[in-house]
């Protein structure tokens, strides 16, 4: 299926979920374009956002479709049958909204959005297979793929469900290869063994690989001290067979410009390169801490306004790299515009949204008892 991404120009994905923002909190479209401009400057063509990344579905009309020819661009947006919708009708609603939204006409990439146990059958209870192929046989997106957070056994069961899809979308890199909760590795082969191409989403983990604890860093840095930290992992996951593109969710133009510093004209790892990275991940396996990338799928439907992600970030700061201040500065700016972690009810809504299937409110706990 490598033909599918042929036109991207290259292995970078822009990731339009973390855009850069303004104070008032809304997206910067002037630095927005910058980053655009730079992207295509290089050569490189696949953008990606969904119809429930907040402000992101107008940014790309506003930074790259009014500004860009079309057909110089490919462009990927999701469906979510569980979030923004409660029926057949509100989700393929989407499509449209999309459409509207981003004025790009149609869709090169179109994805079913964050597929995991406890939403997989929403999909087919709506029809948005079926639909999906529709919109493909009507012109209106041209591949269809799903992206995946669950385990190989349910990726396997969808792919034999579901052969006509053209790629899959996974959470890969390095230092979840192993992690049991992400199944990195475990999902990869799955989707290899079928055939599929993969586009890789959260390569840095949601920037917790562009800052790794010092011990790990130092690793990396004695391989190679002119590579810059968010380097490793993307070139890692780039490196994979079969995998097409690897999007980073990058929020200014420092973050860009790093990036194509060395996927502008990608180079896989070599033997010296993947043994540092083994060393790497050996490191960070002994380390205890929340795997949690900063999605933000738990925090809308939390009922007492619990901040959870930024709380987590708070506690691995603690847990991973040892910093005391920091982790309880960052607890107290999240508790000005948050309820307390305490406040938690247990009603799980939190967990059963969380890609990453975590214990959500025992790690609550845990930050309360740490931080407050």
């Amino acid at each position: 299926m490598s033909g599918s991404f042929d036109e991207c120009g290259g292995k970078l994905g822009f990731g339009l979920m973390r855009l850069p923002k303004l104070e008032d909190g809304s997206i910067d479209i002037e630095q927005t374009k910058e980053m655009v401009d730079h992207f295509m400057d290089a050569g490189l063509t696949y953008f990606d956002t969904a119809f429930v990344y907040t402000g992101s579905e107008e940014a790309t009309r506003k930074a790259l479709v009014e500004r860009y020819p079309r057909e110089s661009y490919t462009l990927a947006t999701k469906i979510n049958a569980w979030m923004g919708c409660t029926d057949a009708a509100s989700c393929k609603a989407q499509f449209e909204t999309s459409l509207a939204r981003t004025g790009a006409g149609y869709f090169d990439y179109y994805l079913l959005h964050a597929l995991q146990a406890d939403n997989y059958k929403k999909y087919d209870e709506y029809g948005i297979w079926d639909f999906a192929a529709e919109m493909k046989e009507k012109g209106l997106t041209r591949h269809v793929g799903f992206s995946f957070h669950a385990t190989p056994e349910l990726l396997d069961e969808i792919l034999r469900a579901h052969p006509e899809v053209d790629f899959v979308q996974l959470q890969l890199n390095y230092a979840d290869w192993e992690n049991p909760a992400v199944t990195s590795r475990a999902n990869y082969e799955v989707a290899r063994r079928h055939g599929k191409s993969i586009v890789v989403m959260e390569p840095v983990k949601g920037g917790a690989l562009a800052n790794p604890p010092e011990h790990v860093a130092s690793i990396l840095r004695e391989a190679n001290p002119e590579a810059s930290l968010a380097s490793w992992a993307i070139r890692y996951v780039a490196s994979l067979e079969g995998v097409e593109v690897v999007l980073s969710g990058m929020s200014n133009l420092e973050q860009m410009d790093d990036n194509l510093s060395y996927m502008r004209d990608f180079k896989p790892l070599d033997e010296d390169e993947a043994a540092a990275i083994r060393r790497v991940q050996a490191v960070l396996d002994s380390i205890e801490r929340v795997r949690c990338t900063g999605c933000r799928y738990c925090a809308p439907g939390c009922p007492m306004g619990i901040d959870i992600p930024e709380y987590f970030s708070a506690l691995n700061d603690l847990l991973v790299f040892g910093n005391v201040e920091r982790a309880r500065r960052d607890f107290r700016e999240t508790l000005e515009d948050s309820a307390a972690p305490d406040a938690c009810i247990g009603c799980l809504q939190c967990e059963s949204a969380c890609p990453q299937q975590l214990p959500i409110t025992s790690w609550l706990k845990r930050v309360t008892a740490e931080l407050a």
